[in-house]
């Protein structure tokens, strides 16, 4: 879609039409709230966030149109409600690292509730205003496609003429809901974990060879999780992206592993002559203390790899950020059409000053030094504006649901880290400085990169600027005042399941974990810099080799086993139907009607788990463990349910690809 000036939105400038009412706003802090949590879940369990623009878009546009709402209400119900989904990244991307460093000791305290909450709003206030100042650079460019703000309009405009879409995602939460309970109530079994033994001695393989395996040669073995959410995380990123994070699972537990119990086992079994080897839990050990670190290491090769490669793109969208500063103003905002109509660059500037001051007494506390706080704020306004315009950038590039923010606040991190080691900040004030700057960092580029593609949709639609950014004002400040809680009720809740809360197998939390590592590393010391640079060694053959991702293989490093796999049958569900798609020979505009459903489909099983998943975490931080139906649930009733769901995944959007005569959806060919 070309971007001249005499664009001529969906809405026309001069018509005017209801958009900022109460029952928009009051739905859209709803959804932000709801959706938000939901991703909150979805983070912390799988180490992916998925964008809320369309069920938003979808849930805003179904319950409107009962109310006989306008097009430009549904868009601002939808922007509201999107944002949150930014400030719950921003939120499980950081905060969780305070509890795993055990900098915040407690975090089901009144003190951990305000220094969050102080974080996030700082955060997502500055996203609002460095993004409010290249607002018009950006969404009026006409090289940038923006793809899934496209994808979202349309979502809106052919809301004009039926509601099937909501019909599919809410049909989905259903099922996802339905799935998930029946695991967490013991119906069947989720998670299947098991031993891989091999006889002590001389084994024979292939009839010739023989091998001397001392231990055993003991590791463990896990089936794919039986998750709703997973399987349509899988389907959303698709198979390519799913293959890859599976790798560096497989990598894990197929290689590394076995090969550290096979060399270190022997001597692990001296230590403990005449006792059992418990090797299930030495082979945890090992994924937790030797594996992860390594992964560690590749994450960091794979951000500044990922940041290497837009190189050209990140310079570009700095260049256009600052010439679009030094342009002046074009006459009086209130003379302008209601579509140009945005906040005055005097207002974003004065705000964002004030919240400077914010920052400087925030990292002064943290830090316990005025010289620390201030150093800090002024490299979280600096990087922190830069990165802010990169994310929006990025997004009119390849969407919010690709934004590298984690590859953006690791850089931060280290950037502060060292400054302020230099300074002479050390021990837990230091580590608490340098993840309070991270924090900032990574909410603001969440929300700015969110922002700038509501800012598309309503340039698409006809929605006036100056109102959009008050509505995700009120809606960032609505999200981080709340966004503590489903954290806290996850964090809580799982202890009280069983687990250790943030950073086990139940809530891995990997981009918190990745940060935890990396302050207590630079500012602590405590970092095992040998396995670390393994890792980037790792991390510089997968670069040498190739590989496309070699973060995303990483952060399969990092994940239980049955979590990636998981996702990885996601993705081949979302191969198969495509490939269905084609050799049943639909059309380029049937295709995309398959698409679009099937990412509808999956969003709502996403939203469907995330949803319970808070409900069953509250069960248990008040009433303890869940009852479960049977003693020794079934994990093979549970693979059942796994392939009814995707089964579901293929069958329905396939069955909905429309006649071969309807134009394809603008959404699916940009």
């Amino acid at each position: 879609m070309s971007q001249q000036p005499e664009y001529k939105p969906f809405v026309p400038a001069t018509v005017q039409m209801k958009e900022f009412t109460l029952r928009a706003v009051l739905l859209g802090l709803v959804m932000c709230v709801v959706l938000g949590a939901a991703n909150a879940y979805l983070g912390l369990k799988a180490g992916q966030t998925i964008a809320a623009t369309y069920p938003a878009a979808v849930i805003g546009m179904a319950v409107l149109r009962i109310f006989k709402g306008s097009i430009l209400e549904e868009n601002i119900a939808r922007t509201a409600g999107s944002i949150g989904e930014s400030v719950a990244a921003g939120a499980v991307f950081t905060i969780p690292a305070f509890v795993l460093t055990k900098a915040w000791p407690n975090f089901a305290s009144p003190e951990a509730y305000w220094k969050s909450t102080a974080l996030m709003l700082v955060g997502s206030i500055l996203g609002v205003l460095f993004v409010s100042l290249v607002r018009r650079v950006l969404v009026e460019d006409p090289d940038l496609p923006f793809p899934e703000s496209v994808a979202a309009s349309q979502i809106h405009i052919a809301g004009q003429s039926g509601a099937q879409a909501a019909k599919h995602l809410f049909s989905a939460m259903f099922y996802g809901s339905v799935a998930f309970l029946a695991g967490a109530f013991g119906v069947f079994n989720p998670d299947l974990d098991f031993d891989i033994n091999l006889p002590a001695g001389k084994v024979k393989l292939l009839g010739k060879l023989k091998t001397t395996l001392t231990t055993g040669g003991v590791t463990q073995g896990s089936g794919p999780s039986v998750s709703p959410a997973y399987i349509g995380v899988g389907y959303v990123i698709g198979p390519k992206l799913a293959a890859l994070n599976f790798s560096g699972t497989v990598l894990a537990w197929g290689l590394l592993i076995p090969a550290l119990i096979y060399f270190l086992g022997p001597q692990l079994q001296a230590e403990h002559p005449g006792q059992p080897m418990n090797w299930p839990a030495v082979a945890e050990r090992f994924w937790r203390d030797i594996v992860r670190p390594i992964a560690v290491g590749g994450m960091m090769v794979g951000a500044a790899y990922t940041m290497f490669r837009m190189r050209k793109n990140l310079l570009l969208g700095l260049t256009r950020a600052f010439a679009e500063l030094g342009g002046g103003a074009k006459g009086s905002i209130e003379q302008l059409g209601r579509t140009s109509r945005y906040m005055s660059s005097k207002l974003v500037l004065g705000g964002i000053f004030v919240v400077f001051l914010a920052m400087i007494a925030i990292y002064t506390y943290f830090s316990g030094s005025l010289k620390a706080g201030i150093i800090s704020g002024v490299v979280m306004l600096l990087v922190g504006f830069c990165f802010a315009t990169v994310s929006g950038y990025l997004v009119g590039v390849i969407g919010s649901s690709n934004n590298p923010i984690s590859g953006l606040t690791l850089s931060t991190l280290i950037i502060a880290a060292l400054l302020l080691v230099a300074l002479g900040v050390n021990g837990v004030s230091g580590v608490i400085a340098v993840l309070g700057v991270a924090a900032v960092v990574c909410v603001s580029s969440a929300v700015a990169g969110e922002l700038l593609q509501d800012f598309k949709v309503g340039y698409i639609l006809g929605g006036t600027p100056r109102t959009i950014q008050i509505v995700e004002l009120v809606a960032v400040v609505c999200a981080s005042l709340a966004m503590y809680f489903p954290l806290l009720l996850l964090h809580q809740g799982n202890i009280n399941a069983g687990g250790v809360g943030f950073g086990d197998a139940k809530l891995s939390a990997p981009q918190a974990g990745l940060m935890a590592s990396l302050a207590q590393g630079i500012v602590g010391g405590d970092m095992p810099w040998p396995l670390i640079i393994v890792g980037i060694f790792l991390g510089i053959t997968m670069i040498l080799v190739q590989v496309k991702s070699p973060m995303l293989v990483a952060i399969g490093m990092y994940l239980p086993f049955g979590t990636t796999a998981a996702i990885f049958i996601g993705g081949m569900v979302r191969w198969f139907s495509d490939t269905m798609a084609e050799k049943r020979g639909y059309n380029e505009g049937q295709r995309a009607r398959v698409e679009n459903v099937g990412v509808l489909v999956a969003s709502g099983l996403i939203a469907g788990e995330a949803l319970m998943g808070l409900v069953t975490a509250g069960f248990n931080l008040w009433k303890g463990k869940l009852p479960s139906m049977f003693d020794d649930p079934s994990y093979l009733a549970g693979l059942g349910v796994l392939t009814l769901l995707c089964l579901l995944l293929i069958f329905v959007p396939l069955n909905n690809a429309g006649n071969p005569e309807d134009p394809a959806p603008p959404s699916a060919i940009m």
